[in-house]
């Protein structure tokens, strides 16, 4: 409607002689200049050098005798969830833990059943532990209106929110935003690798990730990064930056990759900060997140008193219930502030499916090592090798690496390279 009116009285300026203003255009070309350099203070610097190339791109005798790190594999699961557990288990059993054997660690908010209990010890050859989420990680906060939280749930649900009719998904985000972290289990360890009920691994992973990454200084991994639905969380990323700025923290390569400068001119630009994702000054973010589902991370950044303090922060405004924040945008929104970029790792070599999303590396040419007898006795087949595939015995076609879309992964990965898409280029500098 708006724009109706001011193509109708482009004429009537016309007619007044106002497109021959000077006044007018000094005006136009001063607010192109002061929006194209506000959008010039958030581009991604380029890297003098890639900073996170693959810890290994052909196959690997694995190492059986390494000493380990002080890591554990984590899953969060209930007893109806046995056989998808199972599943999850016994690929990562097949593809990687059969040679390293890191402990695995079961969580549940409800006693264990002896069935799953039986069937998950029977899934590996690794140490299991069987725990729980205390009950007060596992509810709404003492100080919460239990009453207006739900009725709050229930009309996220009515309004189709993504899962955010669901109480229990509510605490689940909460806890893996912040509680996970302190969990007793976890106390004694520094890495742990978030592992969720029915995925598939689809490459033989013949290193250790945990020993990579420490070497590396690396302290989060990923294999895939999603856009996050917008109605979960229009408040979150207020929430975030106020609490950066409070902080004076400042913007790092990742944090800019995550934001898309507003293209209002001064001093209008602050009135956007009214809409959803915004921070005060009217700038977006681009709602791109690590999907959290698979994660090799630093326990001792996320225990860290900057991270905690933040996520006490979250906490008190109330948003994982009110609105439906979920851990993945909170870990990513963290992480892109707090480290730096040589400190985030792409696994671009493991295969990895979870629900209808997966990553598919293609096979390392001259890398699958056929005279292998350990590998062999995994897979004596594996996908098609092609030129600058970087997997191990890939069962999936590496033909097609993803089908989650490349735009948020790369927009993510950008702080680490110099190999950006030219359409990456463009979204940065147009959005």
């Amino acid at each position: 409607m708006l724009h109706r009116r001011a193509l109708q009285r482009f004429p009537r300026l016309r007619r007044r002689g106002l497109h021959k203003s000077p006044v007018l255009w000094i005006i136009l070309i001063a607010a192109f200049i002061e929006v194209t350099l506000h959008a010039l203070q958030f581009r991604v610097p380029v890297p003098r050098r890639e900073l996170d190339v693959p810890f290994y791109d052909t196959c690997r005798e694995p190492d059986v005798d390494a000493p380990r790190e002080n890591a554990a594999i984590v899953m969060l699961a209930r007893n109806e969830e046995v056989d998808k557990a199972r599943r999850s288990v016994e690929s990562l059993e097949r593809h990687f833990n059969q040679w390293f054997r890191y402990p695995i660690i079961f969580l549940n908010n409800e006693p264990w059943s002896e069935n799953f209990i039986q069937t998950l010890n029977a899934s590996t050859s690794a140490e299991t532990f069987f725990d729980y989420v205390p009950q007060e990680e596992w509810t709404f906060p003492k100080w919460m209106n239990q009453d207006k939280a739900r009725q709050s749930i229930k009309s996220q649900g009515d309004h189709g929110v993504l899962y955010g009719g669901k109480e229990t998904y509510h605490h689940m985000c909460r806890f893996f935003s912040g509680y996970f972290y302190q969990v007793e289990a976890l106390k004694k360890y520094k890495w742990y690798w978030r592992l969720e009920p029915d995925v598939d691994f689809s490459c033989a992973i013949t290193y250790d990730p945990f020993r990579e990454m420490a070497r590396h200084n690396k302290v989060y991994g990923f294999t895939l990064a999603l856009s996050e639905e917008r109605r979960t969380c229009p408040g979150l990323f207020r929430k975030v930056s106020d609490w950066k700025e409070s902080q004076n923290i400042p913007s790092t390569p990742l944090w800019l990759a995550s934001i898309t400068p507003s293209w209002v001119p001064w001093p209008f630009r602050s009135m956007m900060s009214w809409l959803p994702h915004r921070d005060r000054h009217g700038d977006g973010w681009n709602l791109c997140h690590y999907w959290s589902n698979f994660e090799i991370a630093d326990l001792d950044f996320f225990r860290g008193q900057k991270y905690q303090s933040l996520f006490q922060k979250l906490e008190r405004d109330g948003g994982f219930y009110f609105e439906r924040w979920g851990d993945a945008p909170v870990h990513t929104l963290a992480v892109n502030m707090l480290a730096e970029p040589h400190q985030i790792h792409h696994f671009s070599d493991i295969g990895y499916r979870h629900d209808w999303f997966y990553q598919c590396p293609a096979n390392a040419p001259g890398g699958q090592l056929p005279e292998s007898t350990t590998l062999n006795l995994v897979n004596e087949t594996w996908a098609p090798e092609i030129e600058g595939g970087v997997g191990c015995r890939c069962e999936c076609d590496g033909r097609r690496n993803r089908n989650t879309g490349s735009d948020c992964h790369n927009r993510l990965r950008s702080p680490n390279t110099q190999r950006r898409p030219w359409v990456t280029w463009l979204r940065q500098w147009i959005s």
